[in-house]
C-alpha cells in the first residue's frame, strides 16, 4: 500500500534527541530570519553546522518564517465560523496531500506561524492512492459541517494526473450539500494570490493573500487524532 509522504527513516531523524536538537536550530534559523537574512543560505548554514539530513532540513524550511510573517498570517487567518455560507477556494493539492500524509502516518510540522505541513513534496508527480478518497470524504463531511456555500478547487494543471484528481474530487462532490467546481490552472499559487477566503499551507500564497482559514489543522483534530505532528 502506498503511503504519502511516509519515511522509515523519520524514526531516527525526528527522534527525541534530534528533535531538541532542530529546536535548537529552528531558534538560530528564526533569529537570522529576524535580521533579514535570506531563508535558503541561513537554513543550509545552520543545517551543516548541525549536519542534518535532507529531510530534517527540508523539515526546518517549511517550519520556520519571520516574526513579522508569522504576526501578519496570524492576523488574517479567519475563525471557522466565518465558513458560514461563504464561497471558499482551495490549494487542491495542497490541502488533499497534507490530509493524506496525515492519514498514511507521514510526519508533519507545526511551523513558527501554527500552521501544519507535511513533508511530501509534489516536485510536479503526483498520483492517486489509497488515502486520497478518504481525504477527500473529511474535506467534504468538514466543510459540509461548516455550512460553505461553494467550494471551487485549485489544481496545478502541469502536474500529473490532475485531470484524475479533479474528475475524483467532482465524483465525491455528488454526496457533498455544497456546490463545487474545479479549475486546472498553470500555477494554483498564483491563482490564488490576492483571494479571500482561501485554504492553504504554503508560505507564498499566505503571504500574499486577504484572509485564509486553517482547514487542515480542524480536519487533523477532529477525525485524524493519531496524526503525527512535531513541533520544535
Amino acid at each position: 500500500m502506498n503511503k504519502r509522504g511516509f519515511d522509515i527513516h523519520d524514526a531516527k531523524w525526528f527522534s527525541r534527541t534530534e528533535q531538541l536538537r532542530l529546536k535548537q536550530a529552528k531558534e538560530e534559523i528564526e533569529w537570522l530570519l529576524d535580521r533579514n537574512y535570506p531563508i535558503l543560505p541561513v537554513v543550509k548554514f545552520v543545517s551543516d553546522r548541525y549536519q542534518f539530513s535532507n529531510r530534517q532540513r527540508d523539515a526546518l524550511k517549511r517550519c520556520v518564517c519571520t516574526q513579522l510573517q508569522k504576526e501578519s498570517r496570524i492576523s488574517r487567518r479567519l475563525s471557522l465560523s466565518a465558513l458560514n455560507h461563504q464561497t471558499i477556494y482551495i490549494d487542491g493539492f495542497n490541502l488533499i496531500i497534507t490530509l493524506e500524509v496525515a492519514l498514511s502516518g507521514g510526519t508533519l510540522i507545526r511551523g513558527r506561524d501554527e500552521i501544519i505541513r507535511d513533508l511530501a513534496g509534489l516536485r510536479g508527480t503526483y498520483k492517486l492512492i489509497e488515502q486520497t478518497e478518504e481525504a477527500l470524504r473529511l474535506i467534504g463531511q468538514c466543510l459540509s459541517s461548516h455550512h460553505v456555500n461553494q467550494v471551487i478547487f485549485y489544481l496545478d494543471e502541469p502536474v500529473s494526473n490532475s485531470r484524475n484528481l479533479k474528475y475524483k474530487i467532482l465524483e465525491f462532490s455528488k454526496f457533498w450539500n455544497f456546490k463545487t467546481s474545479v479549475e486546472l490552472v498553470p500555477n494554483a499559487d498564483l491563482a490564488l494570490q490576492h483571494h479571500s477566503h482561501i485554504i492553504s499551507s504554503d508560505a507564498i500564497v499566505l503571504d500574499s493573500c486577504l484572509s485564509y482559514f486553517n482547514l487542515s489543522e480542524d480536519i487533523i483534530q477532529r477525525f485524524i487524532p493519531d496524526a503525527f505532528i512535531l513541533t520544535f
